[in-house]
């Protein structure tokens, strides 16, 4: 007798390999996580296998499961092509998303696959700058949904979850111990005026080696050991991390993610802010570290 398998039991298992967890499956399914691991446990059942090794902290694979997920993606991309031709067409059109580069990973791009499974007729553009021209871009209207790094959300801005800056410098590197202090901030960088402010405020000499409005200009002279940078915790780039200064660099301050939305009667924009929420509030892992890519 021919045994059916559950759609719905296999997208979830999907989700956990490709996040990593179920905290973070079930935010982008908008599940709970009881559901989830529900879900899991019959996939399992059915199947007769260990689908996940749960013996770490983090889940990973078992062998049995590394071969489902490859079956599982083309019965989930079948399913789905077959539900986009012959349901209804009401949702199309375009949407801007503006996301700063130094957030975009971990979550950006599930957010994005989810969405796209949700609306395939919606094509998504990403624009990917520093939050002072996201937030002009959203002013004059060319972006549907920002995501901003700010100390303070600015008018219709809603603070998803707040997070320290810490003192970035070369991997091993000695430019934070020079004195007056060498600092790269590019001249967008929202975080500029309020860090270099808390280093007056500590009556610390500093100076400004790099003039630039691109970040690529900055995380070049700081991997090189020649300046330091404020970043959000847990979010580098190649070649740089933390500096263990033991308190004798100032306090760089905080900044909150907060996310700006143009209509919140558009269910299509109401949708992908709610995938947003859930994504950021569900679990931010500060403390891992995220290696911007080149």
């Amino acid at each position: 007798m021919a045994r059916n398998l559950d759609i719905t039991s296999l997208r979830s298992f999907v989700a956990v390999a490709d996040s990593g967890g179920v905290t973070k499956a079930a935010g982008y399914l908008h599940l709970t996580q009881s559901a989830v691991s529900m879900q899991l446990k019959r996939l399992e059942e059915a199947l007769d296998v260990s689908l996940l090794d749960r013996s770490n902290r983090s889940v990973s694979l078992t062998a049995q499961g590394e071969q489902l997920l490859s079956y599982a993606r083309r019965m989930l991309a079948l399913n789905d092509e077959i539900y986009t031709r012959l349901t209804a067409k009401e949702y199309e059109g375009e949407i801007v998303l503006g996301v700063p580069h130094d957030i975009i990973y971990p979550y950006i791009p599930p957010i994005l696959r989810a969405f796209a499974a949700d609306f395939p007729r919606v094509r998504m553009r990403m624009v990917s700058a520093p939050t002072k021209r996201l937030r002009e871009m959203f002013g004059r209207g060319e972006c549907d949904v920002i995501l901003t790094t700010e100390e303070h959300p600015g008018p219709g801005g809603e603070a998803l979850v707040t997070l320290p800056l810490v003192w970035i410098g070369a991997t091993g590197g000695s430019a934070w111990k020079q004195r007056p202090l060498p600092v790269a901030f590019c001249k967008n960088c929202i975080f500029r005026s309020g860090v270099l402010k808390r280093l007056d405020d500590a009556e610390f000499d500093w100076d400004m080696v790099v003039d630039s409005d691109l970040d690529n200009a900055v995380e070049a002279v700081v991997s090189a050991d020649l300046a330091i940078h404020a970043a959000i915790k847990g979010v580098y780039p190649r070649q740089t991390g933390p500096i263990a200064h033991d308190g004798v660099l100032p306090d760089p301050g905080q900044s909150r993610i907060v996310l700006y939305l143009q209509a919140d009667d558009d269910p299509i924009l109401t949708t992908l802010r709610d995938m947003i929420r859930q994504a950021y509030l569900s679990e931010w892992s500060p403390q891992e570290t995220i290696q911007l890519r080149a």
